[in-house]
């Protein structure tokens, strides 16, 4: 295919060369001119056989259908449930199939009689969201960020190698059955309570799944590698001789991982931290096995519309808001390690 390519566009390039030979014959004034667009021409012809390998125009269409067949395209279809009415298939692109915004309204506001009062429990549970999701992302970078750092500047090659692969170990199982291990863990009658009971700590069952506790730490394990493995490539590319230079001036190591480290790791922190927070935000699984009876998410009130409810056009507009809030935030935390990033280099 990429081959085809070139040897179309060199095909067109000498049809157009030939064409404007023939008027040049009979016009010598601009014969100047045709010979710098054929020397153009054939420039670029060079330059495209030297540099447009075909694995790489390959990849490049995967990559293109992967965005906008995969990734654009849903999101505009999912747009534009989002703004029509729940009607049955009968009805669907007659006089009643019309745009609204009532979707989004019913996010906001909720009807109660004649008025209309905020929607109290979908904004407490979407905030809240948003909330644990940075809280996560945040106790994912505290652990991540010194395993990977021993890892590429300390730790020996064979170590390495080791603790990669006893990291890796454990992602072998599926989430839902990490998830189901950590409810047993964290119920009543689970491992953590028959020790505290045994022990002679508690006298009582710690109600870790309706305090949260289950729930964090399970998204905090689940999306761990998420923010390890882009720092650990980042730091990777840091020379050790700038960390033993700033050793050597007498630098403590707090002001070695802030004025050293963190600016040239910080592409694979604002990667990690990215990756945790919208896979946090968008979990689902997780929260519905380690959730409590008062812990309230809002993927599965997005799940709710879709596939208790039915009404395909309100869960889109739901999902729609949380990947308007989630990309949002992550615009702006993107900015801010840019702006972080010159501060760091003035």
């Amino acid at each position: 295919m990429p081959q085809w390519i070139l040897s179309k566009a060199r095909d067109m390039a000498l049809t157009v060369m030939q064409t404007v030979k023939l008027h040049c014959a009979h016009d010598a004034s601009i014969r100047p001119i045709v010979e710098i667009a054929r020397d153009g021409l054939c420039a670029l012809h060079g330059f495209l056989r030297r540099n447009v390998h075909p694995t790489g125009v390959g990849l490049t269409f995967a990559v293109l259908f992967w965005v906008v067949f995969l990734i654009i395209a849903p999101q505009l279809f999912m747009l534009d449930i989002s703004i029509r009415t729940n009607l049955p298939r009968s009805q669907v692109g007659g006089p009643l199939d019309v745009h609204t915004l009532a979707n989004y309204r019913s996010f906001f506001l909720e009807d109660e009689g004649s008025g209309r009062n905020w929607n109290i429990t979908q904004l407490v549970t979407f905030c809240r969201t948003i909330a644990s999701s940075i809280q996560v992302m945040l106790a994912a970078f505290v652990i991540s960020y010194p395993v990977a750092f021993y890892l590429a500047q300390v730790a020996s090659a064979r170590s390495v190698r080791l603790m990669l692969l006893l990291l890796l170990l454990p992602y072998w199982v599926n989430e839902v059955l990490r998830a189901y291990a950590f409810e047993i863990i964290f119920s009543d009658e689970g491992f953590l309570n028959r020790l505290f009971m045994a022990s002679g700590l508690v006298s009582m069952p710690i109600d870790f799944l309706n305090r949260n506790v289950a729930l964090y730490t399970g998204l905090v394990y689940a999306y761990l590698l998420f923010m390890f493995f882009p720092i650990y490539s980042s730091l990777q590319s840091i020379s050790r001789a700038q960390i033993e230079a700033a050793r050597d001036l007498g630098a403590p190591w707090w002001h070695i991982h802030l004025f050293v480290v963190f600016p040239g790791a910080r592409a694979g922190i604002a990667s990690g931290c990215t990756l945790v927070f919208m896979m946090c935000a968008g979990s689902l699984v997780i929260p519905q096995v380690l959730g409590g009876t008062r812990s309230l998410w809002f993927t599965p009130i997005v799940y709710d519309r879709f596939f208790e409810s039915f009404d395909w056009p309100q869960g889109a507009a739901y999902a729609t808001l949380l990947v308007l809030a989630c990309t949002g935030l992550v615009a702006l935390a993107r900015l801010f390690f840019r702006w972080s990033g010159r501060r760091t280099a003035e």
